[in-house]
């Protein structure tokens, strides 16, 4: 084709200025992509880390009585798309006894494999066994350090009602959280006789955490039920979220701007430089179509090579940070969205072509011989 065999022509001819072209492409969609990326897994840490290990809607008791577990509320939840995770609990405030210290903490008694689903105890757990058999309880990491328990020991546990169980640790969990690691224990329902058929709360997790608050709506017909969903209590954490969405997309469309005003403008430029040789080559025959469409496969060049190489410095950036964090307790590792890469790549090529536009049009309508008489 011979108006990509005069681009091509045109960008080897000035290779200098379509090296600064590509590079510039480079960094723009590297800083899309790393930023783009740095920010989602921010936020994916931050989600996991505030409400990962946690309900995001929770049902309970509107009257203060226990919530009768029946079939038909087992059955509308269990069926229900958006619900990832079931947990009905009892909580038991008690008294954790061992020799001279005695703790107020919270017990939540439920099976393990609904407890798992919520909490994922069994990807938490840093000493000891993560499934309690009868008479045995899990703490959290806090409360052993500073109650100095270990896996084996005994702790006498202390209810208001009067009722006391001897039980044994046979597992240390670390949820992140320090409230939950002090002042929480796991145990399975038997330990406190706790009933089968009403609980003190069902904790629930759905696949979109952002969806709770559409979740706790559908189930607030029912009758002597509350359903709190995450989002209400967590309003500052919501805000922060935003403003991270908002700067990223603030930082990325400032990006594409400013890729696409150098491009436009570089090649605006490089159109002006070639005006003698396409006034010659539109003399000789070549169609106005035909001459715009030199600086179009100037821009798909220059797109395609420069969105490669940004992908390669975005994917460089994102190994660089990960080897850093791999070190840090403080950083996490970044993740590439595949959807959002190709996005970028797409958004690359397509502000090039149509920082194409320009030149597209001013040598489309260029005058041969105008231009021949100018020399």
């Amino acid at each position: 084709m011979l108006p990509f065999q005069i681009a091509f022509r045109f960008l080897v001819r000035s290779k200098l200025q379509s090296a600064l072209i590509i590079l510039g492409i480079g960094v723009g969609i590297g800083t899309q992509v790393f930023v783009g990326s740095l920010i989602a897994s921010l936020q994916a840490s931050l989600i996991d880390t505030t409400v990962g290990a946690s309900a995001h809607v929770t049902l309970e008791p509107a009257d203060g009585e226990r919530i009768a577990y029946t079939d038909a509320l087992a059955a509308r939840l269990e069926n229900d798309a958006a619900i990832v995770a079931i947990a009905p609990q009892q909580r038991v405030s008690v008294l954790a006894t061992r020799g001279d210290r005695s703790d107020p903490v919270v017990a939540r008694l439920m099976e393990t494999e609904a407890r798992d689903g919520i909490y994922g105890l069994d990807e938490r757990i840093v000493a000891g066994n993560g499934d309690p058999g009868a008479g045995e309880i899990l703490i959290g990491l806090d409360y052993a350090d500073d109650a100095g328990v270990a896996v084996g020991d005994e702790i006498t546990l202390f209810v208001d009602s009067g009722q006391q169980a001897r039980t044994v640790v046979s597992g240390i969990f670390d949820l992140g959280v320090a409230a939950v690691n002090a002042g929480t224990l796991f145990a399975g329902p038997e330990l406190l006789d706790a009933p089968t058929d009403a609980f003190d709360a069902i904790e629930l997790q759905v696949a979109d955490v952002f969806a709770s608050d559409l979740v706790a709506e559908r189930l607030a017909d029912l009758e002597g039920i509350q359903p709190i969903d995450w989002q209400e209590q967590n309003r500052e954490l919501l805000t922060g979220l935003q403003s991270q969405s908002v700067s990223s997309i603030m930082i990325q469309v400032f990006v594409v701007i400013a890729v696409g005003l150098g491009i436009a403008s570089t090649l605006a430029i490089a159109a002006v430089q070639k005006t003698r040789q396409i006034g010659i080559l539109k003399a000789l025959g070549l169609s106005d179509r035909r001459s715009g469409t030199v600086f179009l496969w100037q821009a798909v060049l220059l797109g395609v090579l420069g969105t490669a190489l940004g992908l390669a410095v975005g994917w460089g950036l994102i190994a660089a940070f990960d080897v850093a964090a791999s070190g840090s307790e403080a950083l996490f590792p970044v993740e590439v969205d595949p959807l959002f890469a190709a996005m970028s790549a797409g958004i690359g090529i397509g502000i090039a072509l149509l920082s194409s536009l320009i030149p597209y049009r001013s040598t489309s309508r260029l005058n041969p011989i105008e231009v021949i008489q100018r020399g």
